[in-house]
């Protein structure tokens, strides 16, 4: 079915998450939340390589003693947004466009950490199928995983000029949206870094627009409760958390093939499937996002508010609810990544040099497959 996607509709869709992902949390008497922070993630899935940050600092300790669980939430792509707002998670993982969308829904919530300040978003098409330029994409049909998605493309395409006014939508399921494309239903689906190396894997060799190469929007995000930041405990619990983020990537940079271990060490069956290759692929097309432009930015987790702002003016532009745009400096801050980028980047890069890897992943060249990161690529 063909949708499109409002505040009602937003709501709808995360209305019966809450219970399911409130099951699973584990009771914690840990100060200063009352039971394990919880971070959740919007791909309704842990089984993938991208959080590989945080497998790489929780092997290596870089948490401490914080009393810490990650969960995938359900698959709507609110939920990371939702559970947060409701207290049945700390800290989500949204786009930009879902993050945007639950503060337009009254939301009060912060972004801490800009986990990806390269665009992770994409078009995938079937092989000799991309268009020359994306303005094509007028008129076509695009494949999503869930109809939450949808406030993601239009910014995307709106930054690119396209009439997004003339394109349609398709909730093709997930995790199928991307076997409906190779199935011959839809023009192109939303696809992102990452997740391009897991569809190689599972057979889906298809070609790209690449919003890291030519969008110039930012990604996605960590977001907390607003509330959250004025309490002294909480944002001191949050500076080490977020630490143990930053020198989880700050060690991957160094060693990506040591990361894809770590990950692959919570989930054999993820192994199995990729590959250590494919492994290491999907890591260096994450990582590439999450470091960003370095030379510009001032440590991990810092906001380009500039690259905020266009999004949120992209954004109320493409609304079918007019209201003026957000404003980054009022809903993003950097206050935090002064404490976050202060530990011994000398000491994480040791650690990530001297860590053994199998000798499957010793085998993988890493230069190879940096030089060849975008040959998807249309």
């Amino acid at each position: 079915m063909t949708f499109s996607l409002n505040r009602r509709h937003f709501l709808q869709a995360t209305a019966t998450g809450v219970a399911v992902m409130g099951m699973g949390l584990r009771p914690s008497m840990a100060a200063p939340y009352q039971r394990a922070f919880t971070w959740i993630s919007p791909r309704g899935s842990l089984e993938v390589a991208g959080d590989f940050p945080y497998w790489v600092a929780k092997k290596m300790g870089y948490f401490g003693d914080l009393n810490i669980d990650i969960q995938p939430g359900p698959s709507d792509g609110t939920a990371t947004v939702k559970f947060v707002d409701v207290g049945q998670a700390d800290m989500g993982f949204p786009s930009p466009g879902v993050f945007s969308f639950g503060l337009q829904a009254g939301m009060k919530l912060k972004s801490v950490f800009h986990m990806c300040p390269r665009d992770s978003f994409s078009f995938a098409f079937r092989k000799g199928e991309g268009p020359k330029d994306i303005k094509e994409m007028a008129g076509k049909t695009i494949l999503l995983g869930s109809a939450a998605w949808q406030p993601i493309v239009e910014p995307m395409l709106a930054a690119q000029g396209v009439d997004i006014s003339s394109v349609k939508y398709l909730e093709a399921g997930w995790p199928t949206w991307g076997t409906a494309l190779a199935a011959g239903e839809g023009d192109a689906a939303l696809a992102w870094e990452g997740l391009r190396a897991e569809w190689t894997a599972k057979g889906l060799p298809f070609e790209y627009w690449l919003g890291v190469q030519k969008s110039p929007l930012p990604g996605n995000t960590f977001s907390v409760r607003a509330a959250d930041l004025d309490d002294a405990d909480k944002k001191a619990f949050l500076e080490q958390y977020l630490r143990g983020w930053a020198m989880g990537l700050e060690f991957s940079e160094h060693n990506p093939r040591a990361a894809v271990d770590a990950v692959f060490e919570q989930f054999p069956t993820l192994a199995a499937n990729m590959g250590p290759e494919l492994g290491v692929t999907s890591v260096l097309q994450e990582a590439n996002v999450f470091r960003g432009d370095w030379d510009k930015r001032q440590g991990w987790g810092w906001h380009d508010m500039q690259s905020w702002q266009t999004f949120f003016d992209l954004s109320a532009s493409t609304s079918k609810e007019k209201k003026d745009p957000l404003q980054a400096a009022d809903v993003c801050t950097n206050d935090l990544v002064p404490a976050i980028n202060d530990f011994d980047f000398a000491k994480v890069k040791a650690d990530a040099l001297a860590a053994p890897v199998s000798d499957a992943l010793a085998g993988v060249d890493v230069d190879a497959i940096r030089a060849s990161l975008f040959a998807q690529a249309i």
